[in-house]
């Protein structure tokens, strides 16, 4: 069969001329979208380059690398789940950073694994190697990429393939983010030295302002007494200390609608579309979308109490957290977060007891809530910057969290549905498990059951580039909307090209086209992050005297009428000079030539204490500026 036969079949299960080319991205009978899934073949490599395997369902494009041509098909799962591959089901919560199990081909007297949400692009190809971009990357994301290899090591060892960590070419990167290739079984245990080994061969490539101190970190990782946490922990605070030295820039807009179908809506969020001028003290650090549970004057009861039950608790942790001298490690911020969703979620059950609400009609609410934390960080200057750059994301239920940029979306969420739990108990393959009927239903949420049983999911993020964070209840999620999407705003969500508001609405209008039977709400975070300066040693004699210098966060919110407003991130905007006649100009000139050049050296040798500086002086004149 010629490359120009092959055809790639619609997902609709009632098209009844699913025949399409291959490059097509909609069925030509149907409309309906066409999924292009690549797959990673376990132990495939001698299969040959354009060969149809699998009874004409796969093509084989490279190495490995296989397209299912019938996208719509339940893949082949044997009787028997093979022990070796049960850690591809366990650890499906770490999707963000894990490959998962597809399905099987069978082929020469052989069953194949297939791997699918492998590091491979929408187009096919693969992500590069982190070696091979290692040198490239910021300090700050360099130091991003070993935290994930980190944090990755104990799930990984628990499961006994954390040696898949030590396999060179299977980390790949994806941006910021890393991303495994395969897994493979221990068969000692690895340990921190073995880690250290691989980090050192990338480390010639570090950045000058990191090489020491990963250099030192490598050689304590060889000690066989020191303990993972105290490695954790000093990597946290290099990574922090040098997200700290960039400018950060936000914006948060929140919107809902009760959709085409609904007389009523059960979701809220917080923001919800600000009036002008309208600000709070939480934002635009906080996100939130909550889908209540429980019809109505059930579940928009406990969406609304949620939102408004969480504000003072995110008060009272931010206070807590800006009175500390040290570090407050991120574990410990998680276990706060989770802590307030308990408490949540004891608020919204005692109100179902009171009215003696009982199973199904016990009302509830999913949550997915971003909180930009931004701690005061000592740099290795003795200057105090007071934003780490930290994302804490935490969700209950299946309302989602997104994370968009111009070269691609990642999704950071997992739900907490049927289908997942069938998959993270080792009992179904993901395809096989949404097939059941109560696969979309929920495993959890706040307030149906008791807070003993409830387990939020938070993550620690770094904000170290320009992107927008989505948070989205399931009316804009489904049917993998915003997947499918998201590249035809890409450059205008991110790059501020259109304000939040009128990108909201795009959404909401989208979600009602192609969605439609259920409410929708989602809120923007928009984060502007400053291209990193160079990072030279100081060599000022009082840069040390300097106890305490405040980064102030650019906080500009969205409202209806509102105009995107920039954010100047590499200069400092200065009044024109009017000259007059007279002699004494050339003096005005000299000067301001020496204080021109007195900024660029100050802002070149100190950027931590000259980018508050600078931010506050931006925001002090805008509104003075022409619009």
């Amino acid at each position: 069969m010629s490359r120009f036969e092959l055809k790639i079949y619609c997902t609709h299960p009632h098209c009844d001329r699913p025949e399409n080319g291959i490059g097509a991205k909609v069925c030509a009978n149907c409309g309906t979208p066409i999924p292009y899934q690549y797959l990673w073949a376990i132990e495939a490599a001698h299969i040959p380059i354009g060969s149809i395997v699998g009874g004409q369902r796969y093509q084989v494009v490279a190495p490995q690398l296989w397209l299912d041509l019938q996208p719509g098909l339940t893949p082949l799962m044997p009787d028997q789940m093979p022990e070796a591959l049960l850690p591809y089901l366990h650890l499906y919560s770490q999707r963000l950073h894990l490959p998962g199990l597809y399905g099987f081909c069978s082929e020469g007297g052989r069953s194949i694994p297939l791997l699918e949400n492998a590091p491979i692009s929408p187009e096919g190809i693969p992500y590069p190697a982190l070696r091979s971009t290692f040198g490239k990357a910021t300090a700050v994301r360099q130091l991003y990429w070993l935290w994930q290899i980190l944090n990755l090591w104990k799930p990984l060892l628990d499961w006994q393939v954390a040696s898949s960590l030590l396999e060179e070419d299977w980390l790949r990167v994806q941006d910021w983010r890393v991303r495994l290739q395969q897994l493979k079984r221990d068969e000692t245990p690895p340990t921190l030295a073995n880690l250290a080994e691989l980090w050192s061969n990338w480390l010639p490539a570090a950045h000058p302002s990191i090489f020491a101190s990963l250099q030192d970190l490598c050689g304590q990782m060889h000690d066989p007494e020191v303990e993972w946490s105290t490695i954790r922990s000093q990597l946290n605070q290099l990574l922090l200390q040098q997200a700290a030295q960039l400018s950060l820039g936000l914006q948060v807009y929140g919107q809902t609608d009760p959709g085409k179908t609904r007389s009523h809506n059960e979701d809220s969020c917080y923001p919800l579309r600000p009036d002008a001028g309208f600000q709070d003290d939480l934002m635009p650090r906080l996100a939130i979308v909550c889908d209540g549970i429980g019809g109505h004057e059930g579940g928009e009861v406990a969406s609304a109490l949620a939102v408004q039950a969480i504000q003072p608790q995110i008060r009272a942790l931010l206070a807590e957290i800006a009175e500390q001298a040290e570090i407050v490690a991120p574990e410990i911020i998680s276990e706060q977060l989770a802590a307030i969703a308990r408490i949540v979620n004891n608020l919204i059950a005692s109100q179902n007891d009171s009215q003696d609400r009982q199973d199904r009609r016990r009302m509830g609410t999913t949550l997915v809530l971003a909180l930009q934390v931004p701690q005061r960080i000592k740099l290795p200057t003795g200057v105090v910057a007071s934003n780490s750059h930290e994302l804490y994301l935490m969700n209950v239920g299946d309302s989602r969290a997104y994370w968009l940029s111009p070269r691609g979306y990642h999704p950071l969420t997992v739900d907490d549905d049927v289908a997942v739990r069938e998959v993270r108990m080792g009992r179904s393959l993901y395809r096989m498990a949404i097939q059941r009927p109560d696969a979309g239903a929920l495993t959890q949420a706040l307030g149906t059951r008791s807070s003993d049983l409830l387990k939020p999911v938070v993550h620690r993020f770094i904000l170290e580039e320009d992107g927008v964070l989505l948070l989205c209840s399931d009316g804009l999620s489904d049917r993998d909307l915003v997947e499918t999407a998201w590249s035809d705003r890409a450059e205008a969500i991110v790059q501020g090209q259109k304000p939040l508001a009128d990108l909201g609405q795009f959404w909401i209008n989208l979600a009602n086209e192609r969605n439609g039977s259920d409410n929708i709400s989602l809120v923007m975070m928009r984060c502007q992050v400053s291209t990193p300066l160079p990072n030279i040693p100081l060599s000022r004699p009082d840069a040390g005297l300097v106890p305490e210098l405040q980064e102030e966060t650019i906080a500009q919110t969205e409202s209806d009428n509102s105009r995107d407003p920039s954010v100047e991130s590499s200069a400092i905007v200065l009044a024109k000079p009017q000259p007059k006649r007279g002699f004494w100009w050339k003096g005005l000139l000299l000067i301001l030539a020496l204080a021109a050049g007195g900024i660029y050296g100050w802002s070149v040798l100190d950027p931590a204490s000259f980018n508050p500086v600078r931010d506050r002086i931006q925001r002090e004149i805008q509104p003075y500026l022409p619009k």
